[in-house]
């Protein structure tokens, strides 16, 4: 008896044992992988302050030689050319850039709530499993593609059936924009859908309700917080887009309606200016720094009020 419980003190003993360095090896772990999260996300916030820190600097060498008001409320913006034809008033370009904006969400917003929607409630697992992947694939195609799409093919065929758009225009470049804001609005809205308790279905359902009626006025109000941020992902992703812009719309900034003609963003402008022959130092250098921070205080407030709208908003469910 004396023997057989001595080896089970003993097997206990070393069964502790063999617990307890098991779980330092997993406390360990657990440390080096906070210590990971933690170091990417000091990296993540030490950049972010770099590039603000860069763009006050070249902004303040700017603002030196330009009057504020000049630059902010001007209406006439031609930074490269020479001599007294050179102004610096921003307005046309953030018009440009809102405007080209607000045509594609016009056409984004539908077609990808709409797909969201259907994905969420209507698909099967079956397709839902197929076309998810496919919509989040569209997201991943070189914005490069959808320009040369935009100038290739979707200018000379809105020509096609009569709509006088020049071979460089708004209209096209709009429309495309649209279209590749779609699968990030899209994906974004239909995991936000689903993220809805089933409870909340059921009960409409057992109310009698229709199945439209429980998606708009059950499902879609309970994700509200979650669509408006896919929307302002969306938007912010539609105002930042560079390549597109560059390829389809031209390069004339303008204050005009007119979508037929050539029109140009803030993103592509810095672009276009950035690989011109241009001096480093002078003042055409560093309006690409001016309107390279009018930008991020743009994207920011947008997304500033995303959060805020999301905290407001946001519905937690047990």
């Amino acid at each position: 008896m004396e023997a057989s419980s001595a080896a089970a003190a003993s097997r206990g003993a070393g069964s502790s044992s063999n617990l307890t360095r098991t779980r330092t090896r997993r406390s360990v772990g657990e440390q080096v992988i906070k210590g990971l999260h933690a170091v990417a996300a000091l990296l993540s916030v030490l950049t972010t302050t770099g590039i603000v820190f860069v763009l006050l600097e070249e902004m303040i060498q700017f603002f030196r030689e330009i009057p504020f008001a000049d630059f902010f409320f001007g209406t006439k913006w031609t930074p490269l050319a020479g001599g007294d034809s050179q102004s610096f008033g921003v307005l046309p370009l953030i018009w440009s850039t809102m405007y080209l904006t607000a045509i594609g969400l016009l056409v984004a917003i539908p077609v990808g709530l709409g797909v969201g929607i259907y994905l969420a409630e209507y698909a099967t697992p079956r397709v839902r499993k197929i076309f998810k992947p496919v919509v989040e694939l569209l997201a991943g195609i070189p914005t490069i593609v959808f320009g040369f799409f935009a100038l290739t093919f979707f200018t000379p065929l809105l020509q096609d059936v009569g709509i006088g758009v020049s071979i460089f225009n708004g209209l096209s470049a709009a429309i495309i924009l649209g279209i590749l804001v779609v699968p990030t609005i899209a994906s974004v809205s239909e995991d936000a859908l689903s993220s809805v308790p089933q409870a909340l279905r059921e009960g409409a359902f057992g109310l009698g309700a229709a199945k439209w009626q429980v998606v708009v006025r059950v499902v879609f109000p309970a994700a509200l917080s979650g669509v408006v941020a896919g929307l302002v992902l969306g938007a912010s992703r539609a105002i930042g887009e560079t390549v597109l812009i560059l390829v389809a719309a031209g390069n004339k900034p303008n204050l005009s309606f007119d979508l037929t003609t050539a029109h140009q963003n803030m993103a592509a402008f810095i672009a276009n200016t950035a690989r011109s022959d241009i001096s480093a130092g002078g003042v055409a250098y560093v309006t690409i720094f001016a309107v390279g921070g009018t930008l991020f205080g743009i994207t920011f407030t947008l997304n500033l009020f995303a959060i805020r709208f999301v905290r407001k908003y946001r519905q937690v469910y047990e």
